[in-house]
């Protein structure tokens, strides 16, 4: 069996439990065939981040279903499309990386991820 890995190369960690985060609900950014928006990036959302991503169709600040609505602060697994859409909009909010999935690696580079920061 092989373990899930972060960016770092070492076992991925837990992103949040608090909202509860992750493709899979189980607080963990892994990914798999289901996951087509690739959940893999461990962030730190900002006010910014939010707004943005709002104006972009994904509200991720309203409550909703069983959807407690993020703010400022919260931890949680974003798509990585999404988070370089912000890195290059310069409103990417600051990333985990023992808790970002190495697949992030396949789209943003160890060095766009530790900017960041």
């Amino acid at each position: 069996m092989t373990e899930t890995r972060n960016v770092l190369g070492e076992p991925l960690e837990v992103c949040s439990i608090d909202p509860m985060t992750g493709f899979y609900r189980n607080g963990c950014c892994e990914t798999g065939e289901q996951d087509t928006g690739t959940h893999v990036v461990c962030a730190q959302v900002t006010q910014e981040f939010l707004e943005f991503t709002k104006s972009r169709g994904n509200d991720l600040s309203t409550p909703r279903f069983n959807f407690p609505g993020l703010k400022a602060g919260d931890r949680w697994c974003l798509c990585v499309s999404r988070w370089k859409e912000a890195f290059d909009a310069g409103v990417a909010p600051p990333v985990v990386l023992a808790a970002t999935h190495e697949k992030t690696l396949s789209v943003v580079s160890i060095e766009q991820l530790q900017n960041a920061l």
